[in-house]
């Protein structure tokens, strides 16, 4: 499967989100999986890469050519494949479209962007890829007490819950990938507009 990891790009942040994104990315390679990431070489998208790289594993990295020529951010160098695009949506929806599922990881307001993206294309019936949210240290909890919020003030259908998995747990993440059934969920029962 080839899953595509949301992150943050820096590496400005406790060092254990940083291991726990290698580890992860260990673990994916370690059980069959690819990766698909915005290229970068730092925070927990390098980290998510290296460990890939660790196990032999698959890598296609995804960045804006602008990135390299105005040297925004470096970009990871054990690439097995490395995708230039024109502008940031065009990056995104690349790797929207190789990806077979989702693991947003911590990160700041591009991985927010990068995950409801996913969730509300998901939502309009647009893919039925799975999405999981890695909560590491805990990492997401604040906004899943926002999504629960939003789904007892009816902002958002109940049935919407569906569309993602949230876990502090990688074993769970992989397995809940591994085992999901692409349901199809109509489009009504999720949005009401």
């Amino acid at each position: 499967m080839k899953i595509c990891v949301f992150g943050a790009a820096s590496n400005e942040i406790n060092s254990e989100y940083i291991t726990k994104a290698e580890i992860f990315g260990e673990l994916m390679a370690k059980r069959g999986h690819s990766l698909v990431f915005g290229a970068g070489k730092n925070g927990m998208m390098g980290a998510c890469a290296r460990g890939v790289s660790k196990e032999n594993g698959e890598i296609r990295g995804v960045i804006p050519a602008f990135f390299r020529d105005e040297n925004i951010e470096q970009i990871y160098d054990k690439c097995t494949e490395l995708i230039f695009t024109k502008t940031m949506a065009e990056r995104k929806t690349t790797m929207e479209d190789i990806a077979d599922a989702f693991v947003i990881v911590p990160g700041g307001i591009g991985t927010f962007e990068e995950m409801f993206e996913v969730l509300t294309l998901k939502q309009l019936g647009r893919h039925t890829k799975p999405i999981a949210i890695y909560s590491i240290k805990n990492y997401y909890k604040n906004l899943e007490e926002l999504l629960q919020n939003s789904y007892r003030e009816r902002f958002i259908r109940n049935d919407c819950r569906k569309l993602y998995f949230c876990s502090q747990d990688p074993d769970e993440i992989l397995n809940y990938l591994e085992n999901d059934t692409r349901q199809i969920i109509d489009v009504h029962d999720l949005k009401n507009g």
